[in-house]
């Protein structure tokens, strides 16, 4: 091979010219065909091969000693670390499946059964402190399932007494215990010894099942092998990562990658696992992996999965958007959650029943790993810490590296590893998003890796806030001064090794690589810092487009006027109507649900003004069906879909953009429609049944009348 340092510029550029050619090739490859996902997958790894060859021969110091060995291979650890887990990426991602089609011939099957024949299922909603205002819409949707023999229990270890009113007020089961023995996983195992259907659906307080869940779903369970069936979470809010930065519209939520193409593939080796809510379990399959959820770990839906591998039973994964809930809606909510993904994940590298327990398959102990995590934060701190090394210490991560050799050998490879996700993941990988909010969280989440690693047990499960609960505002003080702090390093080491009175680094050359680097990380650390920033909520409740016809009349009064509807929520409408002042009384009819009674806050100019209502927050017949029919109904699988490029250019934009200045108005509070007491239930095992349900058939022609 000749001397890539005096090689001309087109060898120089070779490799990476045929990599963005072969990417541009695999996009016009059929994606959901497997042989195209192993040659775009086989393609990667011959480029990463060839990295690996230069890396491991050229740019480690193998004959040196003192901190420049030491530093070198501690970013060389981290990188093959990061590595590791990309080949099992990858992996998931060659065997991508789509479980649509045998959906669609499962729920034909059942439709040619009598009702009577359809299995009886339990449909179990746990929850612990979450307001009514997040719980009426799980409790409602459930309610309004399409299915016949369904009992819907709604499993309270707060022993709250307003929500066991009102679970008698809607007809559904309610059950308390004694204790919270085992948080979630001890109350749906206590839920469990009460009910006795041979199916077990399973909701988090905040998911909102959609009408088909069940018809969707329950047909796998024709194969005696499958133990569960696991749908996506989807969401109906925007996540921290769209709110903070305004991309709303501009960005899919952060977890579409991994539900719509990390899952799906997961599936294809038979590896998906159940995550918590949203999933269907057999009984007999609970039965057989020790009589419920296993209670080591604060992730148990994870260690369920592998105690039922090791039963012979399999999670089948339907990638289709059948139940809805809420993101984490503050930055507080954001790491709660994470924190506790990420404790229960190590966690179960210390238990007999994890992946490096007994009679499990080498895939699933591969793909049950939970390195990710800790991969993820290394190589992003990393990424940001070296150059700082470099600048201000002189001591290199990579050695007898070039411009020239960084060109031919490191570029193609990060245009492959990204570029081969990008394709595989079939538009739901936007890079920069994943590297802000990876960066983001990294340094919050390593030390909690850390810690659990040195201490396994011993941590509180800590139930993500919801709903009121969860309310935005203020910011993540200590994140925005390490982010402005290590950006601050970045510029000043650039400026002091740009001055040839002053530089530190011995080869000069190096500074303008090195500087293309350290602007990637400014970049990425301004957009993280902006991320730190919590936006207040813009509205008490979500608001969903409509266009429909609605009709006003006020209240006391004949007269009828009718407008055009341009969103609705459960506390309020906004629409284009004529005839109407502000702070009138008004009754609202909308199809399908009935007359809301409201009250004009405000009317807007033009000859047909938008109008403000906000509903009055009394429980009522029509506030359900207007519940049902926005959280059931109004959902489809038509996620946000936005381009690469489009997600990029509006990520890139929030630098300049002046839309972060605009203060929103927040919404005024809605009440709830029971507002809750704060007592709580004597400590006893409470369970009173659910009232008998009418046929699916009925309840939903009477929530349409």
């Amino acid at each position: 091979m000749p001397d890539i340092n005096t090689a001309a510029p087109l060898l120089v550029f070779a490799p990476l010219l045929l990599v963005a050619a072969g990417l541009l090739v695999a996009t016009m490859l059929p994606m959901h065909r497997e042989p195209a996902r192993l040659a775009v997958a086989g393609g990667v790894g011959l480029v990463l091969l060839g990295y690996l060859h230069w890396r491991l021969g050229s740019t480690i110091p193998w004959g040196a000693s003192g901190p420049a060995l030491a530093f070198a291979l501690a970013c060389l650890a981290v990188e093959l670390f990061a590595i590791f887990d990309a080949i099992i990426l990858y992996a998931a991602l060659a065997r991508r499946t789509n479980r649509s089609a045998e959906a669609d011939a499962h729920e034909a099957r059942l439709r040619t059964r009598p009702e009577a024949e359809w299995p009886a299922v339990d449909m179990l909603i746990a929850t612990y402190n979450e307001p009514l205002d997040v719980l009426e819409k799980t409790i409602l949707g459930a309610r309004a399932l399409d299915w016949p023999s369904l009992n819907v229990w709604v499993a309270d270890d707060g022993r709250r007494p307003w929500l066991r009113d009102y679970c008698a007020a809607k007809g559904v089961g309610y059950i308390t215990r004694p204790d919270n023995a085992h948080a979630k996983a001890g109350n749906i195992n206590h839920a469990l010894g009460v009910t006795s259907a041979p199916y077990v659906a399973v909701l988090d307080a905040d998911f909102v099942p959609q009408t088909g869940f069940l018809t969707r779903t329950m047909g796998f369970f024709e194969d005696p092998g499958i133990g569960i069936v696991q749908i996506p979470h989807a969401f109906y809010n925007h996540d921290p990562l769209q709110s903070n930065l305004a991309l709303r519209d501009a960005l899919p939520d952060d977890q579409r990658f991994f539900f719509e193409a990390i899952m799906p593939g997961r599936d294809g080796w038979d590896a998906a696992f159940c995550c918590g809510s949203n999933s269907i379990t057999r009984r007999t399959a609970f039965e057989a992996a020790g009589g419920g959820l296993p209670t080591g770990s604060i992730t148990e839906d994870m260690l369920l999965t592998l105690a039922l591998l090791r039963q012979g039973f399999i999670t089948r994964y339907l990638n289709e958007p059948l139940a809805f809930g809420l993101a984490p809606e503050s930055l507080a909510a954001f790491f709660v959650q994470r924190a506790r993904w990420a404790q229960g994940a190590m966690q179960i590298l210390f238990l007999k029943e994890g992946p490096l327990g007994p009679n499990l398959r080498l895939r699933h102990r591969i793909f049950f790993l939970p390195t990710a995590w800790a991969s993820q934060c290394l190589m992003l701190i990393t990424s940001l810490i070296a150059p700082l090394v470099f600048l201000f210490l002189d001591v290199p991560p990579l050695v007898n590296v070039t411009a020239e050799a960084a060109i031919f050998h490191l570029v193609p490879m990060v245009l492959a590893t990204v570029g081969g996700i990008v394709v595989l993941g079939g538009g739901r990988y936007y890079p920069l998003a994943a590297q802000v909010l990876g960066t983001f969280q990294s340094f919050r989440l390593l030390p909690v890796i850390v810690q659990t690693l040195i201490k396994p047990h011993g941590h509180a499960f800590k139930v993500t806030p919801k709903g009121a609960d969860a309310a935005g505002g203020g910011y993540e003080r200590g994140l925005l001064a390490t982010f402005a702090a290590i950006a601050l390093a970045t510029f000043a080491g650039l400026i002091i090794n740009a001055l040839p009175d002053w530089r530190i680094v011995a080869q000069g050359a190096l500074v303008p690589m090195v500087a293309f680097w350290c602007g990637l990380n400014i970049i990425t650390l301004f957009l993280a810092a902006m991320l730190c920033l919590q936006m207040p909520a813009l509205r008490a409740e979500e608001r969903f487009a409509s266009d429909e016809q609605v009709v006003l009349r006020r209240r006391g009064s004949d007269l009828v006027h009718t407008g055009r509807a341009i969103d609705i929520s459960v506390s309020g409408i906004a629409l284009r109507a004529d005839g109407v002042a502000a702070g009138e009384a008004v009754l609202v009819n909308l199809a399908g649900v009935g007359s809301l009674p409201g009250t004009v806050m405000r009317v807007g100019r033009g000859e047909t003004p938008m109008v403000g209502i906000a509903f009055a927050p009394d429980d009522s017949p029509e506030r359900d069906r207007l519940i049902t029919r926005l959280f059931t109904r109004r959902q489809n699988s038509e996620l946000l879909r936005v381009p690469l490029w489009q997600a990029s250019k509006a990520l890139f934009s929030r630098i300049w953009s002046a839309e972060m200045a605009l203060k929103p108005q927040a919404a005024a509070a809605v009440p709830a429609a029971l507002p809750p007491p704060p007592e709580k239930l004597p400590a006893m095992t409470r369970v009173i049944p659910p009232q008998r349900r009418p046929s699916a058939r009925n309840t939903q022609e009477k929530l349409m009348a």
